[in-house]
């Protein structure tokens, strides 16, 4: 096949049939890649040079790979390309350690099987590599491996950084350097990440939160329209960080994302890596933090993904006791062997040192930990010590968080954790798992069933409202209101609040003054902040024209306000996750389903208290004792006007009436409007 003439005046050589069919079938992969570029052309080379035996890998990088301890083999393993003996190429290493032939096709050799093998290491290894020169950035490519008992497969590459749009399945040849912006970010990056910062998320799916048509589930924002639209929105809103569902590259857009194959490759649907970095470095411009969810527990079985992969169980449990996700149809990750131990925290570490994100929030901990489950009896084996941990996901877990926190100090590691399992966020010299923080999923299953009832009923049930209180010390705990809570018939928040239009409305303001005055750090799900109608679909965009409609635009600025709120007040973050932030103040008004609480930061002059009030009656002249402050001020009330609420009760001064001025007791008289929080500072 004719080399790539250079570009001169000279006339274009034809190239032999197959070459021309192959570089149409390219230009047109090319375009579907992303509605805003086409990427440079692909580069074809000589099928008739040879393949030649070159490595990157050192003996102390295989001994690594192997023991699971090499966190940084994105570097080694994929495709790299580089100059060697003054030919540019690239150099390809795939671990495939059942394969008995491995060889790279794709487009510049017309998918020729037999034209560029690669070399097996002698060392035992399982790793084949080789360097091809004149494949140049662009190019699609699979391995083409021959494995166990004979099998063929083409595979793409588990490295790659960069993959086809979807339906088409071959990774293509690509970096990850960008020329980064955000050094003030990067250098104060700790203060925005710490606990006792003010931590609110917005999450966000990405192909849906906004698309150029409506209901068209092939229409798709760029990474460069999204950050023009995303960014500022974000800013808007008040939230301090963005959770981004999987970003990872995935096959199946109905998966949203959460059964990938490119560990190491933002999607391709909205553009290059270089165009998401572009978007995270934009994030953190704004000085808003970045997070993405990352899913260690499970991969489908797309025959070009990591599914028996060299006709075998390489990346998964061979035991499909242990191998086999019942839930998701999808497989498990062997976290015993070392090079998938590798492959794993290597990706983890991928997206922190080369796209600046300031943490990842792992999903479905829960079913790695336990080898039961979803499981009944008899289809699963007890550990060696006979209980139901699988003990090479906790030894991962712990070694990803050690991992991510000695290299990374200043980010936050997120498990989505739903059971009693002890010290989730706890350090692991402590026996802890290690993580930052934990979604407490108890926190939202009471608190949505609370403020599901109708109020009259809700005296009756104020146990199961202050019961978060009992065990929130326990964890590092993050408040989610996700995008699990709004799809598969669970009705959007709006809907879940009993009553008329102005009480559902209402209630839900009251449900956002309580999360945001609750300990812990805050997630919102896209389209919750202007009180979507709809469940969530990732088929079509959000029901941005609601914005038209006054309870729905009041309700977006309600969030803004808690999100300024949050902010601003110290004694709402300082010591979130402290048991000297918080204290209960008042309880004893069951009947009239009225709770009052007191956050406290590291000055006493930052106290607040808040008040809540759950039904729709109005209580006028209540009456409250709270100790060492006797001038409170009025500096958030949910059913002001400008939120779409009553607008009719509301404290302009507040009666404080000593009670005991040796002991610095206050009777505090005020109003509460219905179905309202408010809080004093």
């Amino acid at each position: 096949m004719a080399e790539k003439k250079s570009k001169s005046k000279a006339p274009k050589e034809k190239g032999t049939p197959a070459e021309s069919t192959a570089k149409k079938v390219v230009k047109k992969i090319v375009e579907a890649l992303t509605p805003q570029k086409r990427y440079e052309e692909i580069h074809f080379v000589d099928t008739q040079k040879p393949v030649w035996n070159y490595s990157l890998f050192t003996e102390e990088d295989i001994k690594n790979f192997q023991q699971g301890t090499h966190y940084s083999v994105y570097k080694l393993l994929g495709n790299k390309q580089m100059e060697v003996l003054g030919q540019q190429g690239t150099y390809f290493a795939v671990w495939a350690p059942n394969a008995t032939y491995i060889s790279v096709v794709g487009h510049f050799n017309n998918w020729d099987k037999a034209a560029h093998p690669l070399f097996v290491r002698l060392d035992h290894s399982g790793i084949w590599e080789g360097f091809i020169p004149g494949v140049l950035r662009g190019e699609a490519y699979k391995y083409n491996i021959i494995g166990y008992n004979g099998a063929a497969v083409d595979k793409g590459d588990p490295y790659a950084h960069f993959w086809e749009k979807r339906p088409y399945t071959a990774s293509i040849v690509w970096d990850a350097e960008y020329d980064w912006k955000d050094d003030k970010w990067m250098k104060n990056r700790k203060k925005h990440n710490s606990l006792n910062s003010p931590y609110s998320v917005y999450e966000v799916h990405l192909a849906s939160w906004m698309r150029p048509i409506k209901d068209d589930e092939e229409s798709y924002n760029s990474y460069q329209q999204i950050t023009e639209r995303l960014v500022p929105y974000v800013k808007k809103m008040g939230f301090t960080h963005v959770e981004f569902m999987p970003v990872m590259e995935h096959p199946f857009d109905g998966s949203w994302g959460y059964q990938g194959t490119g560990f190491f490759a933002p999607t391709s649907r909205f553009g290059t890596p270089q165009d998401f970095a572009a978007m995270v470095d934009a994030f953190h411009q704004e000085e808003i933090g970045v997070i993405l969810d990352w899913v260690p527990s499970h991969f489908p079985y797309d025959a070009h993904g990591l599914f028996m992969f060299d006709g075998t169980h390489t990346y998964e449990y061979a035991d499909m006791r242990k191998g086999f996700h019942p839930d998701w149809n999808s497989y498990i990750f062997n976290y015993k062997r070392g090079e998938v131990k590798s492959f794993l925290i290597s990706s983890a570490r991928f997206w922190f040192e080369n796209f600046h994100i300031d943490g990842i929030r792992v999903d479905a901990v829960s079913s790695m930990l336990r080898l039961d489950y979803s499981r009944n009896e008899g289809e699963w084996e007890p550990n060696e010590f006979g209980g139901n941990g699988n003990l090479e996901a906790i030894a991962f877990i712990k070694d990803l968080n050690e991992t991510i926190y000695r290299d990374f100090p200043d980010v936050q590691t997120i498990a989505e954790e739903a059971t009693d399992w002890p010290g989730i966020s706890r350090p692991t010299w402590q026996d802890g798992l290690g993580f930052g923080m934990k979604w407490m999923m108890g926190w939202m299953h009471d608190t949505l069933d609370y403020f599901k009832m109708d109020p009259i009923f809700r005296q009756f049930h104020q146990d199961k409202f202050t019961f978060s209180m009992m065990y929130y010390y326990d964890e590092n705990f993050m408040l989610p209101l996700s995008h699990d809570e709004v799809v598969h018939g669970k009705s959007p928040m709006l809907y879940k609040m009993p009553g008329d239009e102005w009480q559902k409305f209402a209630n839900l303001r009251l449900l956002y003054t309580y999360m945001f005055s609750h300990p812990g750090a805050k997630l919102l799900f896209m389209g919750n902040e202007f009180a979507q109608t709809k469940e969530w679909n990732y088929k079509t965009e959000l029901n941005w024209e609601l914005l038209q409609y006054e309870p729905h635009q009041k309700m977006q600025d309600c969030v803004a306000d808690l999100n300024n709120v949050y902010r601003t007040l110290p004694a709402l973050h300082e010591k979130q996750f402290s048991s000297d932030g918080f204290q209960w103040v008042d309880l004893n008004h069951r009947s009239e389903s009225i709770m009052v609480f007191r956050r406290c930061g590291s000055k006493p002059k930052d106290d607040v208290l808040v008040f809540l009030n759950m039904t729709p009656q109005p209580r006028m002249d209540f009456e409250v004792t709270v100790k060492d402050k006797k001038q409170w001020k009025e500096v958030f009330n949910s059913d002001d006007r400008k939120y779409w609420g009553t607008g009719d009760v509301y404290n302009i001064d507040i009666n404080v009436e000593v009670i005991n001025k040796n002991e610095r007791l206050y009777k505090l008289r005020l109003n509460l409007p219905p179905l309202a929080g408010i809080i004093l500072k």
